[in-house]
């Protein structure tokens, strides 16, 4: 794997920021570094990195309103929050504010390569297959990561817009709960089945005209789901 792909790392905790980018840069990356919460923004944005490695707890500005701040000004790359806050509310929370992924401190550095290397395969593989698909009377632009429906935009959170692509890449087969978690999120034990349904709820209400009866995005009972296009 070609690794040409730049991460950031917002961390004030010197000893961690320095074995982080160490052992990034020593696996191949791109790496952009800063400690301060108030000059991230500006990193990021000037930067764009493909993978955001941000710290929750920062001096000058906290993560969570960072990551807030750059969704909303259109920053849609990789953000992933590190923070030992391990409390299911601060995990939706962190979700809720458009973080892709969560890794709670402390973490095996191992592990942390782990994942990053396996997002940077996913975001590899999706960057080579990224063509408008349709289905019913729909339009899947994923690198806008948006629905048409109806001739209606209908904005997709990142993690929305990585769960519909896998779907539409797999139509009519039965796709195993574990398995969509693994190539939507990569290896990381906090993700669980409870977060996976939040957001198969969420892109029903999308896609579905009855989200309560869906005639795409199917439950298929004790192993997962099923995206049915005839």
């Amino acid at each position: 794997m070609n690794k040409t792909f730049k991460i950031a790392v917002i961390e004030d905790d010197e000893n961690l920021r320095f074995l982080l980018t160490h052992r990034l840069k020593a696996e191949g990356y791109d790496v952009i570094e800063t400690s301060d919460g108030a000059a991230a923004e500006t990193l990021i944005n000037e930067n764009q990195p493909d993978i955001v490695l941000l710290d929750w707890m920062l001096p000058g500005k906290q993560g969570s309103d960072i990551c807030n701040d750059l969704r909303v000004n259109g920053f849609e790359n990789m953000i992933i929050m590190m923070t030992a806050k391990a409390q299911d509310v601060d995990k939706i929370e962190a979700y809720n504010l458009g973080v892709s992924d969560y890794v709670t401190k402390p973490f095996n550095m191992d592990v942390l390569v782990a994942m990053l290397d396996n997002k940077v395969k996913f975001l590899s593989n999706s960057n080579t297959g990224s063509d408008i698909q349709r289905f019913g009377d729909m339009e899947h632009h994923p690198n806008t990561h948006s629905l048409i429906k109806n001739g209606k935009k209908i904005e997709l959170t990142i993690l929305e817009n990585r769960i519909l692509l896998y779907f539409l890449k797999n139509v009519n087969q039965v796709i195993n709960r574990d398995d969509l978690m693994m190539v939507v999120w990569g290896y990381n034990s906090d993700v669980n089945t409870r977060t996976l349904d939040m957001h198969i709820v969420r892109l029903r209400k999308k896609i579905e005209d009855n989200p309560d009866g869906p005639k795409y995005l199917q439950t298929v009972r004790g192993i997962g789901y099923k995206f049915v296009v005839d």
